[in-house]
């Protein structure tokens, strides 16, 4: 998979809204999660704050506008990559957390992760991981929408 690169897509929507003390603690790292992993070895690149909100708040856009919708589009060097910053830094801390600041998924068959190969280059859209997240849960894994398990056992795995 050396010509392509990783990106990977996750949602969730929030219990509470965004300035509700409930999810300050959240809220409050996101920065720093995110400057560990723009420092992380293999990160590529993400779809940034302003631009991020714009996508999850756009009503007529493939995420819906829900106002709670909290999520990443990341491009990674390569499994291993993404491996290391999910599990490994202060992300994991954060991530064994989620429980206290997301819901039951409703939508999307209850899928919060999708993953697909992308060549170098490419930049994903909110349109195009919205539509690979829809064909995981309704296809399932395969090489071109696929979750942990299938990447791992695909192409190999870290953790």
């Amino acid at each position: 998979m050396t010509q392509f690169h990783l990106a990977e897509f996750n949602i969730g929507t929030l219990r509470y809204d965004w300035d509700d003390p409930r999810v300050a603690d959240f809220q409050n790292n996101l920065d720093k999660v995110f400057a560990i992993a723009e420092r992380a070895d293999g990160y590529v690149w993400h779809l940034k704050g302003p631009e991020m909100e714009a996508a999850q708040l756009d009503c007529t856009g493939p995420l819906g506008g829900n106002p709670r919708t909290a999520s990443t589009l990341s491009v990674w060097r390569d499994l291993a990559a993404l491996e290391h910053f999910v599990w490994k830094t202060v992300h994991k801390r954060f991530y064994d957390r989620r429980a206290e600041w997301y819901g039951p998924q409703t939508a999307w068959g209850g899928v919060r992760l999708v993953m697909w190969w992308v060549p170098h280059g490419h930049i994903p859209t909110i349109t195009e991981a919205a539509a690979r997240l829809t064909q995981l849960a309704r296809d399932g894994d395969s090489d071109t929408a696929f979750g942990w398990d299938y990447a791992r056992s695909t192409w190999g795995g870290a953790a």
